[in-house]
C-alpha cells in the first residue's frame, strides 16, 4: 500500500507529483473558464451599476433622488454628525466605487468601499426586519445585506479577465489583496458608526 495520500475525486491522482516511474496519472493545472469572467462582469454590472445610480441620485438628484440636501436630512434623522461632508462622502463613495467596479478598475478597494456603505445601512436597519417585502418595506435589510455581500465576494474575487485590472496583480491574485481592501473598508464603517453617530 502507498504512503502517498490520494485524492477522493477520480482521475484526480494523489496530493503533489506523481513519483518518477510511477503509473499514476499527472494532474492538469487548473484552466481559466470564460464563464468565470462573463459571470463576474454580470456581477459587477449588478451591483456597481445599482450603487452608481444611488450615488447618482445622492450627488446631483438624479432619478427621483433628493440630492445632497436631502441625503443630509436623512444622515440627520438617524443621527450622525458632520452630516453635510459625510453625505459627500457618501455620495461619492457609492457614484465612483459603484463605477470602479463597473469598469473592473482597482475592484478590491472600490468593492470594499461599497461594503463599508453597506455595513453603515444595515447597522441602521437592522431592527426593522430583514425581507422587504415585510411591512418595513425599503427599511428592511435585505437588499443591503446582498449587495454587501456580493461587493466583498467581488473584493476577494477579482475582477476578472474582461475588467480594466486583467493582468495586474490584485486581479491574478485576488483574495490576499481583497482580504486587506476589506479589513479597510470595514474598518472605516465601524469607525464611521462609532465616532459620527
Amino acid at each position: 500500500m502507498s504512503d502517498q495520500p490520494t485524492s477522493i475525486l477520480p482521475g484526480a491522482g494523489g496530493f503533489g507529483s506523481p513519483e518518477p516511474g510511477s503509473t499514476q496519472p499527472q494532474r492538469r493545472p487548473l484552466t481559466w473558464n470564460p464563464g468565470t469572467d462573463v459571470g463576474l462582469l454580470l456581477l459587477r454590472l449588478g451591483v456597481g451599476g445599482t450603487f452608481f445610480a444611488h450615488g447618482m441620485q445622492i450627488v446631483t438628484g438624479m432619478w427621483g433622488g433628493e440630492g445632497i440636501a436631502g441625503f443630509t436630512r436623512v444622515l440627520e434623522g438617524f443621527g450622525y454628525q458632520q452630516v453635510v461632508a459625510l453625505a459627500w462622502v457618501a455620495g461619492l463613495t457609492a457614484l465612483v466605487g459603484g463605477a470602479l467596479v463597473v469598469l473592473g478598475f482597482l475592484t478590491p478597494i472600490a468593492a470594499a468601499g461599497l461594503l463599508g456603505l453597506m455595513i453603515n445601512s444595515v447597522a441602521l436597519k437592522v431592527g426593522n426586519g430583514f425581507f422587504v417585502a415585510s411591512p418595513a418595506g425599503a427599511n428592511a435589510v435585505e437588499l443591503d445585506v446582498v449587495l454587501g455581500l456580493a461587493a466583498a465576494g467581488l473584493a476577494l474575487t477579482g475582477a476578472g479577465r474582461i475588467a480594466l485590472d486583467r493582468g495586474r496583480t490584485w486581479n491574478v491574485r485576488p483574495a490576499p489583496w481583497g482580504v486587506l481592501a476589506l479589513i479597510i473598508g470595514i474598518t472605516a464603517a465601524v469607525l464611521v458608526l462609532v465616532l459620527l453617530r
